[in-house]
Order: C-alpha cells, then sequence, then structure tokens
C-alpha cells in the first residue's frame, strides 16, 4: 500500500525540533491562561472557602438586618404542609432550611403578600388569596421578627382580610407594617429595636390588582408615592430611627431587569436622605441590587417560598439579603458597611423545601445530581443579581467559591 508517511527512519531531526518548540511553547501559553488571560501572577494556594453561613466580618459594632423575598401561598404549599403535619397544618419543615441563616440576623424582616384566612378555611389560592393562618407559626419558628404586608394581594379580602392578617400576626408575636386597621395605626411608623439600636420599617405596593381601598378607608394599605415614603422615613427619624428600611412591592412579574416605574422610583427614593435601604418584592424572580449614592437598592429578592401552576427555575430561585450597619460617626445614624445576598431554591420534589443554596452544598452527602441544580441555580442567581455592578460596590452573593 502506497504511504506519504517519512522513511522509516522517522522524522527528521528539523521538524523533531520544530515540533518540540511548538508543544512547549503551547505548554508555556496553557499555563499563562491557567492563571488567567494576561496574566504575569504565580500560581498559588487556593483562597480559603468563607465559613458556611458566617456573615462577612466587620470590625467594631454593627447591627444586621435580613429582607427576603415573597412569602406567597399558592394552595400545593397548604397541601405539603399537611402532610408534613400528618393531616394538621405545619410550615415549619418547609422553611426550616433558612433557620439558622435567617435566626443570625438581629433584624428579619419577610415579606407577607397574601391576606390570611379565617381559622379553618376556607382557603383560596389566585387570584383573590385567603391562606392559612398556620403560616405565621413557621415563619415565627425559623426567626422572622416582623414582615412587610403591602402587596397588590393585600385587600383581595377586603378590610376584614386585612385585619384579621393583622390580628393573627399580632397574635404570633410578629411586627407588620404596609397595612392598617385604623387611621391611627397608618400614621404610626413601625420601629424595632435590635441591639439597642431603632430600626424603622415602611412598606408601600405599587397596585392592588385593580381593587380599590373601601370607601372612607383609604389608609388600609400604602400605594407608591414618593412624597408619602419621604414623610414615613421622616417620622421614622423623628420617633429615632437609626437606620430605615423600605420595602416595596413593585416591578414586572417575572422580569428580571427594573422596569421603568422601578428606575424612576429607585432614584428618587436614593435621594431621600433618610432611607438606607429598599428591600424590592413582586416580581417573583431575582432581579439585581443596585447602589445609588449611599443607598442600597434591592429591586427583587424573587421568591421565598412559593409554587406558581408553572414552576420554572426563575420563580423557584430566591435571594436572602443582610445588610449590615455600622456607626456612621453622626448622632442616632447607621450606615451600610457590608451586605451580602443568601441565594435560595425551591424543591418540588420529594417534598416542596426551601433551601439555603450555600448550607445545602456544603453538606458532603449532597447528590451528584442535586449538586448540579445547586449550582446551576447560584450562577444564574448571581447573574442577575450583578447586572448592575453591585459586586463592584460590595455585594457579596454567598455560595460562591472565591474567584
Amino acid at each position: 500500500m502506497a504511504s506519504n508517511s517519512q522513511p522509516s527512519g522517522g522524522l527528521s531531526g528539523t521538524l523533531r525540533a520544530t515540533l518540540s518548540c511548538a508543544v512547549a511553547l503551547a505548554v508555556g501559553v496553557g499555563a499563562i491562561y491557567a492563571l488567567g488571560p494576561w496574566s504575569t501572577e504565580t500560581a498559588g494556594p487556593p483562597a480559603p472557602p468563607r465559613p458556611v453561613g458566617a456573615a462577612v466580618e466587620v470590625a467594631g459594632r454593627t447591627v444586621s438586618v435580613l429582607g427576603a423575598g415573597d412569602i406567597l401561598l399558592h394552595p400545593e404549599l397548604w397541601d405539603q404542609a399537611r402532610r408534613d403535619g400528618g393531616g394538621e397544618l405545619d410550615f415549619g419543615p418547609m422553611l426550616a432550611p433558612v433557620r439558622e441563616t435567617v435566626s443570625s440576623a438581629d433584624l428579619a424582616l419577610c415579606h407577607l403578600e397574601t391576606a390570611l384566612a379565617p381559622p379553618g378555611g376556607p382557603y383560596i389560592g389566585f387570584p383573590k388569596f385567603s391562606v392559612p393562618q398556620e403560616v405565621l407559626k413557621g415563619i415565627k419558628s425559623v426567626g422572622y421578627d416582623g414582615c412587610s404586608t403591602a402587596s397588590n394581594h393585600t385587600i383581595d379580602q377586603g378590610y376584614d382580610g386585612v385585619k384579621r392578617t393583622l390580628d393573627a400576626l399580632d397574635k404570633a408575636g410578629l411586627g407588620h407594617t404596609g397595612s392598617y386597621r385604623t387611621e391611627r395605626e397608618a400614621g404610626t411608623v413601625k420601629i424595632y429595636r435590635a441591639k439597642g439600636v431603632k430600626i424603622g420599617h415602611i412598606s408601600f405596593t405599587k397596585s392592588f390588582n385593580g381593587l380599590r381601598a373601601p370607601a372612607g378607608k383609604e389608609w388600609v394599605a400604602n400605594l407608591i408615592d414618593v412624597k408619602a415614603i419621604r414623610r414615613d422615613a421622616a417620622a421614622a427619624r423623628d420617633a429615632g430611627a437609626e437606620i430605615v428600611v423600605v420595602s416595596l412591592h413593585w416591578g414586572t412579574e417575572y422580569e428580571h431587569e427594573p422596569d421603568v416605574d422601578q428606575q424612576t422610583w429607585a432614584r428618587q427614593i436614593a435621594a431621600i436622605d433618610d432611607v438606607d435601604v429598599v428591600f424590592g418584592h413582586h416580581a417573583h424572580v431575582v432581579q439585581p441590587v443596585e447602589r445609588i449614592g449611599d443607598t442600597w437598592i434591592v429591586y427583587g429578592m424573587g421568591n421565598q417560598i412559593a409554587r406558581h401552576a408553572e414552576p420554572i427555575n426563575a420563580n423557584r430561585d430566591g435571594a436572602m439579603t443582610r445588610v449590615t450597619f455600622g456607626p456612621a460617626g453622626e448622632t442616632r445614624r447607621w450606615k451600610v458597611v457590608a451586605i451580602e445576598a443568601i441565594p435560595t431554591f425551591v424543591d418540588l420534589n420529594p417534598n416542596i423545601r426551601l433551601v439555603d443554596l450555600e448550607r445545602a452544598m456544603a453538606d458532603p452527602a449532597l447528590s451528584p445530581g442535586r449538586r448540579r441544580i445547586y449550582e446551576a441555580a447560584v450562577e444564574r442567581i448571581e447573574g442577575n443579581l450583578l447586572t448592575r455592578a453591585a459586586g463592584t460596590a460590595g455585594l457579596v452573593v454567598r455560595g460562591v467559591p472565591r474567584r
């Protein structure tokens, strides 16, 4: 058989030398790119991982505030709670995986999106929610201190639904703001105390899904109005608040990027000197974080727990936000000294469970298949959080390996 190969003596000396140089060059280039394109650094040991769940270390006196995404109870969730409770409704197991992270914050704020039903029901899902009061026991059990309640579903069950919800929150020992039983209550800003620091919390929503507040009770829940936010933030400062947190139910559902209204309101609210941080809700997907001046805007934290009719990865992703404050050097003022996002995910099988992704991935017994699912979720969440340069501004996304 004819052949075009070299004679039996092998490669010529010249060709062999040429190939040796090419191999050496390739190895050298590979070594350079292993350290990053155009890097001149020398290889060294990888950075040690951050302790799982531990907050970013800040010297001096601090106080931390944690916010989380929507608690939106669909029928599948109370069905799961009934299974977990052996016939009784128990939301504790569903929420338990975030207990360590939530309870480690000095103040933890949830967002209760829907009205609560009378004890025993009837329970109603979308579009006019009326959900089991037992969820409050689960919320309290993981360490939440209070909830924002202004949302597009606040008045789904009218004034009676608002009153019933707030009465139940009081009974559960949970604070609340954003909806009210009386005009006087509507005129009083919610103030929490954490580690001796007074923290004001105010809550507003962009709509009531076309519903109107009861005649003569327009104060029953807050609609977004920048002048009203400025007024309430100032009232919180007058009441002694050293930190003011604003919860906003806004944005376009299932859209990761902030809409025009969000961007406009964000800049107007960031210009209010009395506001320190905004926690956003409603989109049911993770939206970015942005620092505007000295104000941190968390556009949307996705869902804390929900079970949409069409559960896709995007509406199963979430991001709790832990903000650490330190004294600003002024009387009665504190400033943000660290901000972290803690990625979460809602497992649907074998049971519906809220997953703290950083803690879950630290478990060596986690199956390879589920680990890949969780890693992909962290990657998605990080990507959506950082589209507005929050990483450069100081946001730390937990569960992401140090680079």
